[in-house]
């Protein structure tokens, strides 16, 4: 006999019941709905891509400022306590 195998057979003759149950909550209130999803403008896009970059230049200003200024270095340490 081969590892893994049996010589007997299953039988799996019962349905499963639980499937045909009519799902509750939020999945059968979107069941009915219609949900689109639209692409953002030229305008939305701008704007987010302008705060992410602002966000990203000033981390990056904040890191040179942390490795280069010892008493910046020391507020952020004592801010962390």
């Amino acid at each position: 006999m081969v590892k893994g195998f049996s010589d007997g057979e299953v039988k799996n003759d019962e349905p499963i019941k639980d499937l045909k149950t009519e799902k509750r909550g939020l999945s059968s209130f979107l069941k009915e709905k219609k949900i689109t999803y639209t692409l953002p403008g030229k305008k939305q896009i701008n704007i987010i891509g302008s705060i992410v970059l602002g966000l990203n230049i000033g981390l990056i200003l904040l890191v040179i400022l942390y490795l280069n200024n010892q008493a910046f270095r020391d507020f952020v340490f004592n801010i962390g306590r």
